[in-house]
């Protein structure tokens, strides 16, 4: 195969089949059947034939194989496309077209602009001065804003294939690996050694924009590029309803067994007390074939088929459906971005309705990431307010000017200069910038609202408009953020010839490298930042160090070494950093806003309602990740916050012990109380015997919030979490590239396509364009689809007991001999065709409950956890099989004892017995299947009646098969008149499936009468209601006039409310009210037209406003009120007592 050529396909020709039967035969009830299929091979043992296994198995693997085919006929087709694209190659001189498939390592290739790159190619020279290309990554990592990328000087001038061909150098470099921002290299040139990076690196996928032409030197072709490195399939996530499936199949194996060994022990008695009186039947006490193993065997055989043969692929062709559901509910469409939800998996549906923790990224997740510049802090003062949109404050240039603080033109420099934004110019000269931070643009675009404008940047300079003048800053050396620095420099020289050391960071890194005798500074920072903090901001400290040339000129060899390093690089420029950023001169800090997103805080009220326990990771300070908990409804003012914030083991591990103890008061007291950790106290608490106590009292908070985590925390907490809660499946949702470990770490990803790029969607089993439709595809998706799963599941258990099971009850009438009292081909078609369409439009059309109540009563949700796939439910649809096959056999045996039901006197023999017992298990579990539906549609009538037609349109067709086809159906011929001329055969089906699916309705109406689950309520309650008033947190106009009103739904919500109920005081004179009060901790939204409020706050204190209707708002009641007036729709939130405050 060329070497840049790719192939994602999963077979090929040769690979095809045994890679498939592979697969199919990891699964245990394949291989169960397929030994069925062997034994049913040896002579004589078979009582139901030797095909009857065999050919609905082959038609199940065939399904599966066809579906298989069909997804990688798919994936060659879009290779093939790929592989076909034009590139021009460097021959001779000459650019010569050929494919992508002909690339090859060490040639030199042009790529013009608009065009993806074939392969992982370094950099040589461009259209552009000094080399500079811009390329987008968005078929990355989704990101579309420019990056910039630039040559080296030794390899710029190359811009003619002549050049390019007397052009010779050897290439080191790093192996290939999956990182895409990291990458070291080497190129010797006559001798002399060049290290390349990251930036002169262009990755196979992206495309090359705003310049005319790119040479390339390709380094990895195909398989080895990063793009394809980083193709690698998601960790295989199994559904816990996959393993409880499994364990019901093992039980039932067992089962299996013991009923094989009984009727074994049966025909045995049989023998032993009926052949020694029967001299004519003398020839079977030596009969080699009657032998107790033999005996064994047969039964097995006989009764093989209590485990469904179809089970899978009925799930398979389920859940496939219900993905397709959910990539087409509009309600989870966001026009803002043309984007919708999507299901990248289909096997973890169920798991959507069994979350019982959400780990939560904040940045981009529960807010917008769209940043915008909002405070400053220059030495003692604070600038900025907390009202406008974004900064506007002319007192910082008016400062300046006056000479109180130079570095405030200091900050703004740093502003303008740290970072790796990219500007371009749009039409009318308008400046746009182009960064893969939002934090970095927003600083920018700050700074340039102060006259320091960033318009140009060259290979090794940028250039800035300060205050009317264009000043040039020679870009000397950068040291990158990464995770593990936190924080970023720059070494710039100035015109006058000063080198300085700018710095941006967080506070806990910048504050520990200032200079001696910074304490005060220090102390006058810190205030501002908690204030900033407050209002959940981010916040960053600059902080700046004037170098001597000579001090400079010594570090500056010790980095290039480091950078020209290719094992253990980033140690060695970690090391080398750290020599030079201390002793620096703090400078001031800024704070940026980042709004929540839309209904954030009615999702997670929502959320936590349904019994799922929310935390919020984040790599932000613990103020920040504090404020912004209480603004989304994470945490609330009466919710008691357990801060864990110590740096050694055995602090943290003292402080947990003490506050397990305290969380066990508290729950007695049935307080709400929630955990706040840092990310130096979480190093110690993930490790031993304090893991325990930290998930110990994780589990028993209400939310917890985890800060200043690094990307490998986030998952170690998700894998912490999912050994402690085995019962419970932990969902992780983030949007950005940080966020992969822990999404891929959960139970169940969710990935949210937003500003940080597709890299989390990517990685994602399902994808939503907005953190609130969480709450749609969690309680409408996730209860339907575990509620529908269940049902398919335990319909096909109770549907295959309730037929084969009747073998048994057969046995004992014919003297154990493991005669079937079905026509064999009948047993093998049961599964596949008969009985194959009502579970498959329970698992795609069933509606346990109408979407709009279970949004309104998210408490619902969790009532399907507790009872769908319980031992108790399993045992209960198990118990109603065996005596559903107990009463349509006995009904139908005493129905046929005379075997007189013709007027003529003719008798019908056992086929006339076995096939009207066959023709009422049909009408039964049919009939079974509309009982179980929650809601009766036209393709669940149709497929359960369809179903019972069809087998009668069979019998008619499989009684003139024989002579027709001389092997098969003799002992079926005519039997369809046989049976159909008999009037009581039509009486007693109408009056067996009838007469036996009577217990269903008993014990339904029992369990009804006297145990109702809440689904059952809110069933009735819709039924009886047109309207419901109930757990509906979103804005209304009816809810501003109105109220709770004292109806059916009320009373509903507070029967299977989850929440702990407590008891009102005497003294709350609002409880006496005849209307109906909200209930403990629930939240009302309203909306309100201001007569009058005061000019915005600029705290979270005691906001007053007066609304249409102001009403008394209860001390355990939080009410949001949103003003319709306000055009950014602020919204203000009681916290009880009066107090309003800003959400």
């Amino acid at each position: 195969m060329p070497a840049n050529r790719i192939s994602t396909c999963k077979y090929n020709l040769f690979s095809f089949l045994p890679r498939f039967l592979y697969e199919q035969f990891r699964r245990y009830n394949n291989v169960f059947f397929l030994v069925i299929a062997l034994l049913q091979q040896i002579p004589d043992v078979s009582p139901t034939g030797r095909y009857t296994t065999a050919v609905p198995f082959l038609i199940i693997l065939s399904v599966s194989a066809l579906k298989e085919m069909f997804e990688d006929l798919k994936r060659r087709r879009s290779d093939h496309k790929v592989n076909g694209f034009a590139v021009e190659i460097l021959v001779a001189g000459k650019w010569t077209k050929k494919e992508w498939r002909d690339v090859e390592v060490g040639e030199f290739i042009r790529v013009d602009n608009d065009s993806l790159f074939p392969a992982d190619l370094l950099l040589i020279s461009s259209s552009e001065q000094q080399g500079m290309a811009y390329i987008e990554t968005s078929n990355l990592d989704g990101e579309t804003n420019l990056k910039i990328k630039q040559a080296l000087d030794i390899t710029s001038p190359l811009t003619s294939p002549e050049q390019l061909a007397r052009f010779q150098a050897e290439i080191t470099c790093e192996p290939p690996s999956r990182h895409v921002n990291e990458f070291n290299g080497n190129i010797d040139v006559d001798g002399q050694a060049r290290h390349f990076g990251i930036d002169q690196l262009l990755l196979r996928g992206a495309r090359l924009k705003n310049t005319a032409w790119i040479f390339g030197a390709v380094i990895y072709t195909g398989h080895d590029s990063k793009l394809l490195m980083n193709s690698k399939r998601a960790p295989l996530k199994s559904g816990t309803i996959d393993v409880k499936t499994n364990y019901r199949i093992i039980f039932l194996f067992f089962v299996l067994v013991a009923l094989a060994i009984i009727s074994a022990i049966g025909s045995e008695f049989w023998r032993q007390s009926n052949i020694p009186n029967a001299w004519y039947l003398s020839f079977l006490e030596h009969d080699p074939k009657g032998s107790f193993l033999w005996g064994v065997l047969t039964f097995f055989i006989l009764y093989n088929n209590l485990i469904p043969i179809s089970l899978q692929v009925t799930l398979e062709i389920v859940r496939f459906f219900q993905a397709i559901y959910i990539n087409n509910d509009i309600e989870m469409y966001d026009p803002n971005s043309d984007s919708c939800a999507i299901a990248r998996t289909s096997n973890l549906n169920e798991e959507l309705g069994q979350v019982k923790f959400i780990m939560s990224d904040k940045t981009g997740t529960l807010t917008r990431n769209v940043m915008k510049f909002k405070r400053v802090s220059v030495g003692r003062k604070n600038y900025g307010n907390n009202e406008d949109d974004e900064f506007d404050d002319e007192t910082l240039l008016e400062d300046y000017r006056s000479g109180e603080s130079p570095m405030i033109l200091e900050i703004l420099k740093m502003m303008a200069i740290c970072h790796t934004v990219v500007p371009e110019k749009k039409e009318g000269e308008e400046l746009i910038y182009q960064s893969s931070s939002p934090d970095e643009a927003a600083l920018v675009r700050g700074a340039a609202t102060q006259k320091i404008t960033f318009h140009t940047r060259q290979p090794q300079k940028v250039v800035c408009d300060v205050l009317g003048n264009d000043e040039t800053y020679e870009i000397l050396d950068v040291i990158d953020f990464t995770s593990d620095r936190k924080r970023m420099s720059v070494i710039v020289r100035d015109q006058e010839g000063n080198i300085k050391l700018y710095t941006k960071g967080a506070d806990t890194v910048i504050f520990e490298r200032l200079k001696k005798g910074s304490e005060e500074d220090i102390r006058n920072c810190s205030a501002h930042l908690e204030d900033y903090a407050s209002f959940g901001y981010r916040t960053l400290c600059f902080a700046v160090k004037n170098l001597q040339p000579g001090e400079y000129e010594k570090w500056a060899p010790e980095y290039k070494k480091a950078i020209l390093a290719i094992d253990n690089r980033a140690q060695l420029l970690a090391q080398a950093a750290e020599k030079l950023e201390n002793s620096m001169e703090l400078v001031g800090a800024t704070a940026i806003e980042d709004k929540l997103q839309e209904w954030v805080p009615e999702t997670i009220q929502a959320l936590m309602a349904a019994d799922i326990r929310v935390w919020m990771l984040t790599g932000d300070k613990r103020e920040t990740a504090i404020n912004i908990a209480h603004s989304c409804a994470l945490v609330h003012p009466h919710t008691e916050l357990l801060i864990v914030d110590k740096t050694t083991y055995e602090d943290t591990y003292n402080k947990l012990e003490q506050f397990a103890q305290r969380a066990i008061e508290l729950e007695k007291l049935e307080k709400e109380f929630a955990m706040v950790i840092d990310g130096k106290s979480l190093l110690h608490a993930l490790t031993g015997e304090a893991r325990k106590h930290f998930g110990e009292l994780a589990l028993r908070c209400n939310a917890v919030v985890c800060c200043r985590m690094s990307p490998m925390q986030k998952a170690e907490v998700v894998e912490m979490v999912r050994s402690l809660a085995k019962e419970g499946v932990v969902l992780a949702i983030g949007d950005g590239a940080n966020d992969v470990a822990m999404i891929q770490a959960a139970n169940v990803g969710v990935g949210i396509s937003g500003e940080e790029g597709l890299q989390a969607a990517s990685a994602s089993d399902y994808a939503i364009p907005r953190f609130h439709f969480l709450r749609r595809l969690l309680l409408v998706h996730g209860a339907w689809n575990h509620d529908r799963s269940v049902k398919v599941i335990l319909y096909s258990f109770y549907k295959n007991i309730c037929l084969y099971i009747i073998e048994l009850w057969f046995a004992i009438f014919s003297a154990w001999s493991g005669q079937t009292i079905f026509e064999r081909w009948t047993i093998g078609m049961f599964n596949v065709i008969f009985t194959a369409w009502p579970p498959v439009v329970l698992g795609l059309f069933d509606h346990p409950v109408p979407a709009e109540q279970i949004m309104k009563y998210p408490a619902l949700y969790a009532s399907f956890q507790k009872r769908a796939f319980s031992i108790g439910n399993f045992s209960l649809w198990i118990g109603m099989a065996v005596v559903h096959s107990l009463s349509l056999f006995f009904l139908t045996y005493f129905y046929l004892e005379n075997q007189v039901v013709w007027a003529e006197g003719r008798t019908g023999g056992w086929l006339m017995l076995g096939n009207c017992a066959y023709t009422y298990v049909v009408a039964t579990v049919c009939l079974k299947a509309l009982l179980e539906c929650d809601s009766w549609t036209w393709p669940v009538v149709v497929a359960c009646l369809g179903s019972i037609f069809l087998w009668m349109v069979f019998v008619v067709a499989y009684s003139l098969v024989f002579p027709l086809l001389s092997n098969i159906g003799a002992d079926m011929a005519g039997m369809a008149y046989i049976m159909f001329s008999s009037y009581t055969f039509w009486i007693a089906l109408l009056f067996i499936p009838v007469a036996t699916l009577m217990w269903d309705l008993v014990i339904k109406s029992l369990f009804t009468i006297a145990l109702p689950t809440p689904r059952e309520l809110a069933v009735m309650y819709s039924k009886r209601n047109s309207s419901i008033n109930g757990f509906e947190r979103l804005a209304s106009s009816w809810a501003a006039n109105h109220g709770p009103t004292k109806d059916a739904a009320t009373v509903f919500a507070s029967r299977f409310s989850l929440r702990k109920k407590i008891q009102p005081s005497p003294e709350n004179s609002w409880l006496k009210n005849e209307q109906q009060s909200p209930e403990y901790g629930s939240t009302e939204m309203t909306n309100f037209t201001p007569k009058r409020r005061k000019s915005p706050p600029i705290s979270y204190e005691n906001e007053s406003f007066v609304p249409d209707q102001q009403e008394d708002v209860p001390p355990n009641v939080t009410r949001i009120v949103v003003n319709l007036d306000d055009e950014d729709d602020r919204i203000y939130m009681n916290g009880g007592g009066g107090k309003t405050t800003r959400v």
